[in-house]
């Protein structure tokens, strides 16, 4: 079953660039969203395996959204998409445990390399805290 990526950001025209460069080059599947309250019901209805959010949207932005979805599934890996970056909230952002942090504009072989190595990471840490959860249970 292919990994699922959910994309949040407040311009249709981003949503539909991220989810076309996406699915074009890989076999992720996208979900997408304008809203921030309705990317937090679909992460705690289905079976989501990495977020892309964009960091300024209205109601929500995208560290209030990282934080109401770490609530949901303290695992999930976010990845923060923002044009008004700076050093000083990339460094808070990966403090507060955001995946990786990208500035736009991006290229397209720039986002689908951070998407993969950050869902590689995600897919070793569950593998290990399977393994960890196995070793446990089978020591005397």
């Amino acid at each position: 079953m292919p990994e699922r990526i959910l994309v949040v950001d407040d311009e249709l025209d981003m949503l539909t660039l991220l989810r076309m460069m996406i699915e074009d080059s890989t076999d992720y599947e996208v979900e997408t969203t304008n809203n921030a309250s309705e990317a937090v019901k679909i992460l705690s209805e289905k079976d989501i395996d990495l977020v892309i959010s964009d960091l300024k949207m209205p109601g929500m932005d995208g560290m209030e959204l990282f934080d109401e979805l770490k609530d949901i599934k303290p695992d999930i890996p976010v990845i923060i998409i923002t044009a008004y970056g700076s050093l000083e909230i990339a460094d808070e952002a990966m403090k507060k445990g955001v995946a990786d942090f990208i500035t736009k504009p991006f290229r397209k072989d720039n986002i689908l390399f951070t998407i993969d190595r950050v869902l590689e990471l995600a897919r070793i840490t569950r593998e290990n805290i399977e393994l960890k959860k196995k070793l446990g249970e089978s020591s005397p």
